[in-house]
């Protein structure tokens, strides 16, 4: 039977967040999977949040009850041993017929202090992601270096699929070098303009091919937080207050507006809100719900909004996500908005890849 027009173009080139932001059952991670995978989406994304986030339980889940859609699971790195880490990743693969990836994140520097725990350098990194190709290609692996010591490292029993693939979230320039050397795909950050991307895509392929890599071989992902056909109020929690819990970062909010060629005189307005100046380095999604944001929120530029989201009705949302394909995004992650209020969205998707003759 002939698929509907744009229809494969979607499932290849757009994904969604389940469970996005603070999440109090996670049960209904399960059902947005579905709704995903329904109205044709082709992946779903899992963040890492600690307590009721857990990426290899939700990844599980959802490998059983999904049948196509692609499966990415959000680490800390450092948070787990190796071994643990392979061992979900090659368990993840058999569970779901090689549909899932592992994404590794960097975290906020102050919030992995604060739980104590070491700090995801690039060489602890690109030490992790070397053990765990050599276990998944079936070595023994002996390890001693900035990890720690590892004497024995094996996987009993393997998948015989397809090795996971490695993403990694990558905003500055060094961390985008570091996953054009080092992993299979990166995943840019929200807020990313289409100026952003194209730098971004450019600095990501360069180091490919100084690595002696293919640089097309590098699967580019764009997070895009999107909010079709939202009221007002909810449309500025979504977009604007969640825009907050990233520009306020000291660092983040940096890299975020330097790669978007953006005023940063404005990431002084929004920390010296007193909202965020009473936090004292405390990142404010921890301690503030997204509504609760939405006044600080009111700083952002609306040029920032228009370049850096997509916003307005679903078809005014699908005409602006295809501005991030032309600039160089192999993939779309749609953030912000609930699978199950994107089925609209959807629609006007496959409508803006089919003229495109995608």
């Amino acid at each position: 039977m002939a698929q509907e027009p744009g229809a494969q173009a979607l499932f290849d080139k757009f994904g969604t967040y389940i469970l996005p932001g603070r999440v109090d059952d996670p049960r209904r991670g399960i059902e947005e999977a579905q709704e995903a995978e329904r109205i044709g989406l082709g992946a779903i994304w899992i963040s890492e949040r600690f307590a009721l986030k857990e990426p290899a339980v939700l990844a599980g889940a959802v490998s059983q009850a999904t049948s196509r859609i692609r499966i990415n699971g959000t680490f800390y790195a450092t948070m787990r041993h190796p071994i643990v880490t392979a061992s979900v990743a090659n368990l993840m693969q058999a569970m779901s017929a090689d549909r899932f990836s592992i994404m590794f994140a960097r975290a906020v520097p102050a919030y992995m202090q604060m739980l104590g725990a070491p700090a995801i350098t690039m060489e602890r990194l690109a030490d992790y992601i070397s053990i765990m190709r050599r276990l998944w290609d079936g070595e023994t692996v002996s390890y001693e270096g900035v990890l720690g010591k590892f004497p024995m490292l094996k996987l009993t029993d393997m998948h015989e699929g397809k090795k996971p693939p490695v993403i990694f979230t990558a905003i500055g320039p060094k961390s985008l070098e570091f996953a054009g050397t080092h992993c299979d795909g990166v995943l840019l950050h929200p807020f990313v303009s289409t100026t952003g991307v194209r730098n971004s895509t450019k600095i990501v392929r360069d180091a490919a091919e100084k690595a002696g890599r293919d640089p097309m071989s590098v699967r580019i992902y764009h997070n895009i937080i999107v909010a079709p056909d939202l009221p007002r109020d909810e449309e500025d929690a979504v977009v604007r207050g969640r825009a907050i819990t990233y520009f306020e970062l000291p660092g983040f909010g940096d890299l975020i507006v330097e790669i978007n060629e953006w005023d940063k005189s404005v990431l002084d307005l929004i920390r010296a809100h007193p909202k965020i100046a009473a936090l004292n380095g405390k990142p404010a999604d921890q301690a503030y719900t997204r509504q609760e944001l939405v006044d600080v929120g009111a700083l952002l530029p609306q040029h920032w909004i228009d370049d850096g989201a997509a916003v307005g009705t679903a078809a005014q949302c699908a005409d602006q996500l295809m501005a991030y394909l032309d600039a160089g995004a192999d993939e779309i992650l749609l953030h912000g908005a609930s699978p199950n209020d994107m089925g609209p969205l959807t629609q006007e998707l496959r409508r803006a890849l089919a003229a495109k003759g995608l």
